[in-house]
C-alpha cells in the first residue's frame, strides 16, 4: 500500500505556520528577458556601487577561497569596534542582518513568550517570531492621515502592548517599507518604559542614509540599556548586498548567548575582506549618502507633481501612495521593464515602494507611470 509522502506534515508546528520570505520578482529571469533595458527599483540597492577599495579587497582575497574564513571575523569586528566605540565582545556578525534578526528570536523566544512588532514593520520580524513559535503581538501603525509620520511606528502603543511574557520588541529605524522614523526623544522615552526582561531590537539597515534633525543611532543608548540590540548591514549604503554581511551590537552577555547558536563560518571570506575595506572608505559612503538624499528629494518632488502622496523617508527608497489599488500600476511598469516593489503583502495595497535609482532609471520610471 503506497502512502503519499507529505513533508509539510512532518515539520514542527512553528514551521508549518510559516510562509517563505518573498524576495519579489525573479530578477535573474527578468535580466535575461529585458537585458540592459531593465530598470531595477524594487530592492533598495545602492546604484553607485561599492567602494573601489572593497572591490580591490575582494580581488586580493580570491586566491584564499579554498581556506575557511575566520570563524570569529576578528579583523572586521576590530574595525567595527573602533568605528562605533564599543568592545569587540559586543559584536556578532551575520550573513546579512536578516540572519541575525532570526537568530535573536531563535535564542530568546519560544512558545511560552510573546514578541511585539509594528504593523508595516520589516517583513522579517513576524517571520522570526513564527519560526521561534512565539506569540506575535502586532501593534497598529500610526494612521495614514498622521501629520508627520503616516504608517510609522506608534511607540506609545507598542510600549503599552508589552506584557509579562514579552521577550522581544522589534523596531526598525528608519523603517522598511515605509521609510519613516522616530526621533531620539521618542526612542529615549520608549526605552525607559520597557522592562529589563524584554529585549529591544532596533534594525538600522538604513542608518548611513539618516540626516534628519534629532535622529541618531540607538548605539548611543547601549551603555544605559543592556537589553538593547542594534542590527546593521553592509547591503545598503555600502552596496555589498551580493556578499551578505551584517552585524549586531549589544551587551557582551547577549552577544555570548547569540554566539552559542550562530552558524560556524557564517560570513564568507570575501565578505569579511570587502566589508572591512568598505568600512574604511568613509568618503565613499558619505558620497552615497549625499547623492541619495539629493536624488530622493528630486524623485519625490517629481512624483508629487503627478499628484501622488510620497511618504517622508530617511532611506534610499520612497513609499508612494496611489490612493487606490496600486497593482495595475505595478503591472504596467513591469510590462515596460521597470521593477518596483508591490506592497500588498504588507497590507499597503494602495502603495508601491520605489528605490532611488540613477537619474536615468528614475526618469524611466517617471516616463513609464501611466
Amino acid at each position: 500500500m503506497s502512502v503519499t509522502f507529505d513533508a509539510a506534515t512532518l515539520a514542527n508546528a512553528a514551521t508549518r505556520a510559516l510562509r517563505a520570505y518573498d524576495p519579489g520578482h525573479d530578477l535573474p529571469a527578468l535580466r535575461r528577458r529585458f537585458g540592459a533595458d531593465l530598470v531595477e527599483l524594487g530592492s533598495n540597492e545602492n546604484p553607485l556601487g561599492p567602494s573601489p577599495q572593497a572591490i580591490a579587497a575582494i580581488q586580493a582575497a580570491l586566491s584564499g577561497t579554498f581556506r575557511y574564513p575566520d570563524p570569529h571575523g576578528g579583523a572586521l569586528k576590530a574595525a567595527l569596534a573602533a568605528r562605533h566605540g564599543v568592545d569587540a565582545a559586543q559584536i556578532v556578525l551575520g550573513n546579512g542582518s536578516h540572519e541575525l534578526l532570526m537568530l535573536i528570536a531563535q535564542c530568546f523566544a519560544d512558545a511560552q513568550t510573546s514578541v511585539v512588532f509594528s504593523e508595516f514593520g520589516f517583513a522579517v520580524f513576524p517571520i522570526a517570531t513564527a519560526a521561534a513559535g512565539a506569540r506575535a503581538i502586532r501593534v497598529p501603525a500610526l494612521p495614514r492621515e498622521h501629520a508627520t509620520m503616516p504608517c510609522g511606528h506608534d511607540l506609545d502603543a507598542m510600549s503599552e502592548a508589552i506584557v509579562a511574557d514579552t521577550r522581544i520588541v522589534y523596531l526598525a529605524n528608519p523603517n522598511n517599507p515605509t521609510g519613516t522614523w522616530f526621533d531620539d526623544e521618542a526612542l529615549d522615552a520608549f526605552m525607559t518604559r520597557v522592562p529589563a526582561t524584554t529585549l529591544v531590537v532596533i534594525d538600522e539597515a538604513y542608518a548611513e542614509f539618516m540626516s534628519a534633525p534629532h535622529l541618531h543611532s540607538a548605539l548611543r543608548l547601549l551603555s544605559r540599556h543592556p537589553n538593547l540590540i542594534v542590527t546593521r548591514t553592509f547591503s545598503k549604503a555600502y552596496a555589498l548586498a551580493g556578499l551578505r554581511v551584517g552585524y549586531a551590537i549589544s551587551s557582551p552577555p547577549i552577544v555570548a548567548v547569540l554566539e552559542r547558536l550562530r552558524e560556524s563560518f557564517n560570513v564568507n571570506g570575501l565578505a569579511l575582506a570587502a566589508a572591512e575595506a568598505a568600512l574604511a572608505d568613509r568618503a565613499h559612503v558619505e558620497r552615497a549618502r549625499a547623492w541619495n538624499e539629493s536624488e530622493r528629494e528630486w524623485l519625490a518632488a517629481r512624483l508629487r507633481e503627478k499628484g501622488l502622496q510620497v511618504y517622508p523617508s530617511q532611506t534610499n527608497f520612497v513609499l508612494v501612495d496611489f490612493g487606490d489599488d496600486a497593482a495595475p500600476i505595478e503591472r504596467a511598469l513591469f510590462a515596460r521593464g521597470v521593477i518596483v516593489r508591490p506592497m500588498g503583502g504588507y497590507g499597503l495595497g494602495h502603495c508601491l515602494r520605489i528605490s532611488v535609482g540613477s537619474r536615468g532609471a528614475n526618469e524611466r520610471l517617471l516616463a513609464a507611470l501611466p
